[in-house]
C-alpha cells in the first residue's frame, strides 16, 4: 500500500458511547480507542483525504480545507454540525503556514469558535501537512 493511499471504504473515526473498544483504522498507524460513557463525541485523525489518497501535495490551506470538509461529513453522519464542536486540535507540520491555515479555519465556524490547540509536529501520516481531531457535544 502506498503511503498516500486510503482504504476505499469510508473510515469511521468517531468514538462510540459504549465501553467496548473499537478496532483501529485501516489506514497506516493505529488511532486511539474510546472507552467509557460520555456526553462527548471524539472524532480523530481527519486527514486531508481526497478520494482514495492523502492530498499531501496540496497547499496547507487546501489540506486544512479537506480536513474540515471530512470533519463536517463525519459530523453529519453523527447528526451533528460544526457548531457542536467544543474543541479542535490541529496538528501542523509547517508552523510557518499557521497564519494561512488560520484564514481557512475561520471560514468553517461562525461567530463562536471552538477552543483550539495548534500543535507543531515533525511528520504526519501520509506526508500530510495538517490533520485535525475534534471533541463534540452530544447533548
Amino acid at each position: 500500500m502506498e503511503a498516500n493511499s486510503v482504504s476505499e471504504s469510508q473510515l469511521d473515526r468517531a468514538s462510540e458511547s459504549s465501553r467496548k473498544q473499537r478496532d483501529g483504522t485501516e489506514f497506516i498507524g493505529g488511532y486511539g480507542k474510546k472507552t467509557g460513557d460520555s456526553d462527548l463525541l471524539f472524532i480523530e485523525g481527519q486527514l486531508p483525504e481526497e478520494g482514495d489518497r492523502i492530498a499531501s501535495d496540496a497547499s496547507p490551506q487546501r489540506q486544512l480545507d479537506l480536513c474540515l470538509q471530512n470533519l463536517e461529513t463525519e459530523l453529519k453522519r453523527q447528526g451533528k454540525e460544526m457548531s457542536d464542536v467544543l474543541q479542535l486540535t490541529m496538528y501542523l507540520a509547517e508552523m510557518d503556514a499557521y497564519e494561512r491555515v488560520n484564514d481557512t479555519y475561520e471560514q468553517y465556524f461562525d461567530e463562536t469558535y471552538p477552543a483550539r490547540t495548534t500543535v507543531g509536529v515533525c511528520d504526519l501520516l501520509g506526508d500530510a501537512t495538517v490533520t485535525v481531531d475534534a471533541v463534540v457535544a452530544i447533548e
